[in-house]
C-alpha cells in the first residue's frame, strides 16, 4: 500500500503567511506543529489552524474575508472562493453550485458553509 501524503489548509481569521483555504501538501506532522510545502519551502503552521485530509479535494473553498486582508476587491463582500486546483481567488455570485477558475480553468463544485 502507498504511503498516503496528506494535504492541509489553513482554517479560521488566523494569518500564518500562507493564502487560506488553498490546500498544500504536508511534509511533517508534529503534535502540535504542521510543515507545509508552499512553493517549494517549508511553513510551520499551528495543527490547530489546519483543516487535514488524506486526498485533496476538487471543489473550491469559501472563505470569510480576513480582517487583514490584501489584493481582494471590496465588492467581493464578506466572502470568497480558493480554487482547489491553483489557489487563486475569486468572487462569489449569489449561491452557485460550480465555478469555473479563470486561472486553470478546471470546473468545480462549491461547497458553501
Amino acid at each position: 500500500m502507498p504511503d498516503v501524503q496528506p494535504w492541509a489548509r489553513v482554517v479560521g481569521d488566523v494569518n500564518v503567511r500562507v493564502r487560506r483555504g488553498a490546500w498544500y501538501r504536508v511534509s511533517r506532522l508534529m503534535q502540535e506543529w504542521v510543515l507545509l510545502d508552499v512553493n517549494d519551502r517549508s511553513v510551520s503552521v499551528p495543527r490547530i489552524n489546519v483543516e487535514i485530509v488524506t486526498t485533496r479535494p476538487e471543489h473550491w473553498s469559501v472563505v470569510e474575508r480576513p480582517y487583514d486582508a490584501v489584493d481582494l476587491p471590496i465588492k467581493w463582500g464578506l466572502r470568497y472562493a480558493v480554487c482547489p486546483r491553483c489557489s487563486r481567488r475569486a468572487q462569489i455570485d449569489g449561491h452557485p453550485m460550480e465555478m469555473q477558475c479563470l486561472g486553470c480553468k478546471g470546473l468545480f463544485q462549491v461547497r458553501l458553509p
